[in-house]
């Protein structure tokens, strides 16, 4: 990835996730169709098998849902180890099942496939791939030994050869192929999931930063009359003290300390104030604001306006947190992998508002260009700084709060046509692109402002 951000959770990890009682009720259902098919089987269809048996080994699997109703809790959540086990009966009791009725010749053969597509959506790798072995290990005995099926006069029904090892092949190729396809698309909805539970946790400490400023401004605000009331008091207090020494050295030091208050107060209320001034800037103002964390980082943060007329009116936009904290992220992305310089190019248009942030860097590898922006991408170069292992949540959060203000996002490298204005090496490094329409983060300076809202106090 292009920023560091540390996840929230190994996605590997993906214990806890399946309730008992979920499985318990999905038990059920197979017990009640499983009986249900065997008295069909036997009365209605009249096939002859160990009806007894069989009902023996569904009686099993209806006996171990009422042991676990009984020991564990509705609400109880298995562990990685406790759903494979849980699993592998279920496979183990469906193919004791089929080796009574038929083997690969029962068309309910299919069903092994169930306990291994639940394992490739709720486990990890290794659960699934041991269950994966042991379903394709029972499928196999079953293809080579099983009670043979028969009608009611006798007639043994037996597939040949050819079609019983079609079948098998056919029911490990589904294991493998469904088990792979549902545990990829179960790997990336959770990778998504906590990518977009790091993108919320980000917009919400980048909003209550700046509530904390507007807070502090607010109490510099309401503050500054009685510091200055203060002042002026212990001026007075000086001038009227100066036969005693003492008292006058005292009136002094209220005064000085007044005056460090009122500094401090100033110098904390920077970053934002409560009233509805600060709720828009001028673009160059919110990019500045975004970059001032990376600003002494020994890179070249340069700010242009690119082929716009001296006398173009700069826009004020909205300073909302979700803008600053994308263009953050896409600042820091590339001072992070430029060499010397990073520039943020302006312009807009009667429709349109762009800024381009390009670096000097080796760009973003081609044959991932087309997935810039997803989570858990891999670095940029990681040849050019095998130390930085980030998990591709940088960009991603950037793309994903800018279109939430209504912005598109591009990512591409820089070409010949579109190099950053004095750029005069041989190539210069990875483009980023934000483009909003001017209505969805244009503020108007000269309309009303409406009331300000107070801050509530804790």
């Amino acid at each position: 990835m292009d920023t560091q951000t540390p996840g929230l959770m190994n996605r590997d990890v993906q214990g806890h996730w399946v309730r008992m009682e979920t499985l318990t009720r999905v038990r059920w259902l197979a017990a009640g169709g499983q009986l249900a098919a065997l008295l069909v089987a036997y009365w209605i269809v009249e096939l002859r098998f160990a009806l007894g048996l069989s009902m023996v080994v569904v009686g099993v699997l209806a006996l171990a849902n009422l042991v676990i109703a009984y020991v564990y809790p509705r609400s109880k959540r298995l562990s990685e180890t406790e759903a494979l086990i849980t699993l592998t009966f279920d496979t183990v009791q469906l193919s004791l099942l089929l080796f009574l009725t038929g083997g690969m010749t029962n068309p309910f053969a299919l069903l092994l496939i169930a306990p291994v597509a639940i394992a490739a959506t709720a486990l990890q790798l290794r659960s699934t791939l041991i269950l994966g072995i042991i379903t394709i290990i029972l499928a196999t005995l079953l293809a080579l030994s099983h009670e043979t099926l028969r009608l009611w006069d006798g007639t043994t029904l037996e597939l040949p050869e050819l079609f019983r090892v079609g079948l098998w092949l056919a029911l490990v190729i589904g294991i493998s192929f469904i088990g792979l396809y549902s545990r990829s698309v179960a790997a990336e909805k959770h990778a998504l999931a906590e990518a977009l539970l790091a993108m919320r946790m980000a917009l919400a400490r980048e909003q209550k930063l700046t509530d904390l400023g507007g807070v502090i401004a607010a109490a510099a605000h309401e503050l500054g009359t009685p510091l200055a009331t203060i002042k002026l008091a212990s001026a007075e207090l000086i001038d009227a003290l100066r036969d005693d020494p003492d008292l006058a050295e005292d009136a002094i030091l209220i005064r000085d300390q007044a005056d460090r208050c009122r500094a401090i107060l100033r110098s904390m209320g920077q970053m934002g104030k409560v009233d509805m001034h600060v709720r828009h800037a001028p673009l160059e103002t919110v990019v500045t604001e975004a970059a001032a964390p990376h600003a002494d980082r020994g890179k070249r943060l340069v700010f242009d306006t690119f082929d716009l007329p001296d006398d173009a009116r700069m826009p004020e936009i909205q300073r909302r947190p979700e803008i600053v904290h994308g263009l953050r992220n896409l600042i820091q992305n590339g001072v992070d992998f430029a060499r010397q310089t990073v520039w943020v190019e302006a312009t807009w248009s009667d429709t349109i508002i762009r800024l381009r942030i390009i670096d000097d860097g080796p760009g973003y590898p081609v044959h991932l260009l087309d997935r810039i922006g997803d989570p858990y991408l891999r670095g940029r170069r990681r040849d050019k700084r095998p130390e930085y292992d980030g998990m591709g949540l940088g960009l991603f959060i950037a793309k994903t709060l800018l279109q939430r203000s209504g912005a598109t996002v591009r990512f591409s490298n820089c070409s010949g046509q579109h190099r950053p204005r004095g750029f005069s090496g041989p190539r210069c490094g990875a483009v980023a692109e934000v483009t909003w329409p001017r209505q969805a983060v244009e503020a108007d300076p000269r309309g009303p402002l409406g009331e300000n809202t107070p801050y509530p106090v804790a």
